[in-house]
């Protein structure tokens, strides 16, 4: 079998698959307020709608890399994407609060799918700095995502409703199904697949999880990371309940943050060409723990959305580096594995993200400090888990 090239219409594909998990949990955010008084609950109790999307984003991803290794990646594209649209439609359907976070669920349940293949396609091209390389790009596709989510959830409230925004994902949903079908090639041969059933797949996870490098890879992103999704389920809270933002100004402040982290995952592509993704990586885990800091200094000395802001714009922005280096790196020794790897690589930031999640929904409503101290204890952890268990790198003066 000819094995085809990465050209940049299969990358612009594969980012339309990863697309999938910011624009189903950014594009309703600003709806949040309006959702709530849909259903007669407080914008804290549809919080739980995002958690509970990140822990299906979570379990979906460790069940479909093992069976993209099994069967290739074709098929378990088919069978994400089809359970994302149904359960798009669900959501849009919904009447009860209970009966939308049973379909948000099966949402993350199904759309995660995107994430593992795309990686996995990657690294059935390519490894090392050249995936750190193309998984940048593939950030840069992706990213558009976040920036205008926001923007066209709220652009779907004046015109239409909350409602019309998990329609729209539906349709998209359907049109990455048709490109699955039609025009995305397999890359993983029948001679290079690892058969097998759930005792299989615990075997290679186990011996994925033994792997202390790897697993220092996966951890110190899956904190770092895990910061994205804090951000996310408690921004909405912070900058309109507490800071009074209108929802369009609070899009607005969303799209320039996911732009830092688009901007850094391009400047990671420079850097790589200099100095190994090894060095550049503790580097920006360096950064991630200095602005982490500094946010939680800030919002506990002089608390308001325009104080706060910079430091959050730093510690997110850094996940343009840290993400693909960090990816990179992990599934670097992994080729007959890529799918399960990519499968822890993917789960844990969004477990991270849910139970941190979790954590913040246990602290003060009404304080700012309580996000940034989740997001700043997040990269803490990031920092130190990658310094332990992967290990000192000299970097250049």
């Amino acid at each position: 079998m000819t094995m085809p090239v990465v050209t940049r219409t299969l990358v612009l594909f594969l980012g339309a698959l990863t697309a999938f998990s910011p624009l189903a949990i950014d594009m309703y955010l600003p709806g949040l307020p309006a959702l709530a008084e849909s259903f007669g609950v407080t914008t804290v109790d549809v919080q739980m709608t995002v958690s509970c999307y990140l822990v299906g984003l979570a379990l979906g991803q460790l069940l479909y890399g093992p069976l993209s290794d099994a069967t290739g990646r074709k098929l378990p594209l088919y069978i994400g994407i089809t359970l994302f649209v149904a359960a798009s439609l669900g959501c849009a359907t919904a009447q009860t609060l209970p009966a939308m976070i049973v379909s948000r669920f099966l949402q993350g349940l199904g759309g995660s799918v995107g994430l593992i293949i795309a990686r996995a396609i990657v690294r059935d091209f390519v490894s090392g700095q050249e995936a750190a390389r193309v998984l940048s790009t593939l950030m840069l596709v992706m990213g558009v995502g976040p920036i205008l989510a926001p923007l066209l959830g709220s652009y779907f409230l004046d015109i239409a409703s909350w409602r019309a925004i998990f329609v729209t994902l539906g349709a998209f949903g359907a049109l990455c199904l048709c490109g699955a079908i039609f025009y995305l090639p397999e890359t993983l041969p029948p001679a290079r697949r690892r058969p097998g059933g759930i005792g299989a797949a615990l075997r290679v996870y186990a011996h994925l999880l033994g792997n202390r490098r790897f697993m220092g890879y996966v951890l110190g992103n899956g904190f770092a990371f895990g910061s994205l999704f804090v951000y996310i389920t408690g921004s909405p809270q912070l900058f309109i309940g507490i800071f009074d933002l209108s929802p369009m100004t609070y899009a607005w402040l969303f799209g320039a943050n996911a732009a830092g982290v688009i901007g850094l995952s391009q400047v990671n592509r420079m850097l790589l060409r200099r100095w190994s993704l090894y060095q550049i990586l503790a580097v920006a885990m360096a950064f991630n723990l200095a602005a982490g800091l500094a946010m939680l200094a800030v919002a506990g000395l002089w608390p308001s959305a325009w104080t706060m802001w910079p430091a959050l714009f730093v510690t997110l922005a850094v996940l343009g580096i840290i993400s693909p280096n960090s990816v990179a790196a992990a599934m670097s020794g992994e080729a007959s594995l890529a799918g399960s790897a990519s499968s822890l690589t993917g789960t844990m930031p969004y477990i991270i993200g849910a139970a941190m999640g979790s954590l913040l929904g246990l602290l003060p409503h009404d304080s700012p400090a309580s996000l940034a101290a989740v997001m700043a204890l997040n990269a803490l952890v990031a920092f130190s888990l990658h310094r332990l268990m992967v290990g000192k790198v000299v970097v250049p003066a």
